[in-house]
């Protein structure tokens, strides 16, 4: 979580083009990403929103002239809260052994045991929109379970598992592994990948990244991303940013 009393603010812009070969169409545009999150009353809980704007131009060739289609609105609009359920680092120090090198070094087995946290919240869809399903409106929950481990060498492995839109005409599980490397106080790389089934869409995408850290509360980052097959041929570049605005204070003792 980001702190008690952290406001964590996260923007980014997305280029994006996909072409379905089978259904002989594509579409041009790009996508506006936002993420407001907030730690309050303990530090293991932060409440989010976050969401998807999209704006392109749909181009169907099964049509003589090409039917050309402007399309708009939010992909998802999501309200939550997440809670740290389990941190196996919480109360163990490790104290470096002066006498020893090799004890330093060695494998520790707490180091394969995951941090666990889960956030539970609400989608808010609204009729007619050309990025879900027909008959998906209104609010629907959803439910993420996400797991980190912190290796040696500055490495971090990211689990998502996520079921969406529950309830709906468009009941989707995702899974989300991230895997980032740190290269120095600054920089950030990172590799990742993502699965998507429904009956409505399934994929698996497939990112690169970087990051690079401004300065103690500013960050910046981009990757690109793609997929391995062309029903459709997903193609994106995208740009963020993020902000912290650091009101916590520590308590006295």
């Amino acid at each position: 979580s980001v702190g008690i009393n952290v406001l964590q603010i996260e923007t980014g812009t997305t280029f994006l083009k996909e072409k379905h070969d089978l259904l002989n169409s594509d579409f041009v545009g790009y996508g506006l990403d936002f993420s407001i999150r907030y730690g309050f009353f303990k530090e293991e809980l932060e409440f989010l929103t976050f969401g998807t704007y999209q704006n392109d131009i749909f181009y169907n060739y099964r049509y003589n002239p090409t039917q050309e289609i402007s399309r708009n609105n939010f992909k998802e609009i999501k309200i939550a809260l997440k809670y740290l359920i389990y941190d196996p680092h919480k109360n163990h120090e490790d104290i470096p052994n002066v006498y020893s090198y090799r004890a330093n070094q060695k494998f520790k087995w707490r180091s394969l045991l995951p941090a666990v946290s889960a956030m539970v919240g609400i989608n808010i869809d609204t009729e007619r929109n050309p990025y879900t399903s027909e008959g998906v409106k209104g609010v629907s929950p959803f439910f993420l379970i996400s797991t980190q481990n912190n290796f040696k060498n500055n490495t971090v492995l990211i689990t998502n598992l996520i079921l969406d839109r529950l309830g709906s005409n468009q009941t989707d599980f995702e899974y989300i592994v991230s895997l980032t490397k740190a290269l120095n106080i600054n920089w950030v790389v990172f590799v990742e990948t993502q699965g998507i089934k429904s009956d409505f869409y399934a994929d698996n995408l497939f990112s690169i990244g970087a990051a690079y850290l401004l300065s103690k509360d500013f960050q910046i980052d981009g990757s690109i991303t793609t997929n391995n097959k062309n029903t459709p041929k997903v193609n994106r570049v995208k740009l963020g940013l993020s902000y912290r605005f650091d009101f916590h204070k520590d308590k006295a003792l």
